[in-house]
């Protein structure tokens, strides 16, 4: 290539710690990983903030690194000119002051910002790639249109969370193409924000089973007493919950319902039959870790998901690198359409709670696929080592800042510059 990558950045907002503040900067700076850090083979060629949040860092390090903070999704896709001028968006729709829907959903503006991408690259001719942050939408309508449209556009496109290129202990992933018999995970914190998380936790994995993916044909989230009655009913393995509960570290040593405040399970019928669950334990604390079970004939296996890496938030790293190898190569990591479907679960499970743990059929959920081979790369050791647990943030090797004389706090807030 004669010129890095050109990255346009769309978020939503951009302070300490959010998902902009953990991922953008790792395309200017490196991406620290048990391997060092890597320095970028793009650059972040503008950038849009929708809001400016009272912390914002986002504004300060653009004009740090030289970066134009344009106006519109338009003009950042344009370099505020008139035709398409960037190779790659990269849309982080997390975090921001927005509505809640009547299902206590965020009603983050992921359709609307890809509807504006995808308007640029329709005009133009020219598709790009086009990886966006987390699930498509709160809502399902808005989701199938973005996978619609993509696939219309010819639009390489990608999207997810860190959490299944994070830390496992034990490294370990299902084999390809082997039988599942039951799984579940467990999760904790908000139950949209947060449940997306343990979805995927569960989806990377069984995803994998014989024949691949097939599909949910029904969902139900129950809340509160009835989780436990769930699984005294055998709605939900309380055998595997365990087993996922002694694969986290510092976990308590049993499940107890009395130290579970606000627990909440999700119930997943697959069309080829498996049954899957997702067990969240609340927002207090008592669990703060994702962890996985599964029950294949007479053999379980469990591993535990860590993401806590300090200041450098590393397991963006590697979320990072898969996003830029997506931008050089144009092919997905992963399938999007596992992120497809975990949109449609979620939102489906949304309704569920909304409406008293009521079971919802979801044949517009008969997604079918099969996962890559290799899958995304992910750190081969199971906790985080080197550059990960570095103080950040570090300087891009070889770069010396515009605005070299503001020092930048651990947390990623520029010291007197709130």
């Amino acid at each position: 290539m004669s010129q890095p990558l050109r990255i346009a950045a769309v978020v939503t907002t951009f302070f300490p710690n959010s998902h902009a503040g953990v991922l953008v900067p790792k395309f200017l700076r490196g991406f620290p990983t048990d391997d060092g850090l890597i320095s970028p083979r793009s650059q972040i060629a503008s950038l849009y903030i929708d809001q400016i949040h009272p912390r914002d860092i986002g504004l300060q390090l653009a004009r740090e690194y030289d970066i134009p903070v344009c106006e519109s999704i338009r003009s950042a896709l344009t370099l505020r000119g008139s035709e398409l001028a960037v190779d790659a968006v990269l849309l982080i729709g997390e975090h921001g002051d927005y509505p809640r829907s009547a299902l206590g959903q965020e009603m983050l503006p992921r359709r609307y910002f890809f509807e504006q991408i995808c308007g640029v690259i329709a005009e133009a001719g020219h598709p790009i790639p086009v990886f966006s942050d987390k699930h498509f939408s709160y809502r399902w309508s808005d989701a199938e249109w973005m996978y619609q449209t993509a696939k219309t556009l010819n639009v390489p496109f990608w999207a997810g969370s860190a959490l299944p290129i994070s830390w496992r202990r034990p490294n370990w992933q299902h084999p390809l193409d082997t039988p599942i018999d039951e799984a579940l995970s467990i999760g904790f914190h908000m139950l949209e924000r947060y449940g997306f998380h343990g979805l995927e936790s569960l989806q990377c994995q069984i995803e994998r089973r014989t024949g691949g993916e097939t599909g949910v044909r029904s969902v139900q989230c129950l809340s509160g007493e009835k989780v436990w009655q769930a699984g005294e009913d055998g709605l939900w393995s309380r055998e595997l919950a365990e087993r996922a509960l002694a694969a986290i570290e510092d976990a308590p040593d049993r499940l107890n319902p009395d130290k579970v405040e606000d627990p909440h399970v999700f119930l997943l019928e697959y069309a080829d039959g498996l049954k899957a669950s997702v067990l969240m334990l609340g927002d207090n604390g008592y669990v703060q870790k994702f962890a996985y079970a599964q029950r294949s004939g007479d053999k379980i296996n469990t591993i535990e998901y860590h993401t806590d890496t300090g200041p450098t938030h590393a397991p963006f790293s590697y979320l990072g690198l898969n996003i830029e190898d997506f931008f050089l190569n144009g092919t997905p990591p992963s399938p999007v359409e596992r992120t497809f479907l975990t949109t449609g679960v979620l939102e489906a499970i949304m309704r569920s709670h909304g409406a008293d743990g009521q079971r919802i059929d979801t044949p517009h959920l008969n997604i079918s696929y099969k996962p890559t081979d290799p899958p995304a790369r992910r750190p081969h050791e199971e906790r985080p080592t080197g550059a990960c647990l570095d103080p950040w943030p570090l300087p891009i090797p070889g770069v010396t800042p515009a605005a070299t004389s503001i020092p930048i706090d651990y947390d990623g807030t520029i010291s007197g510059r709130r």
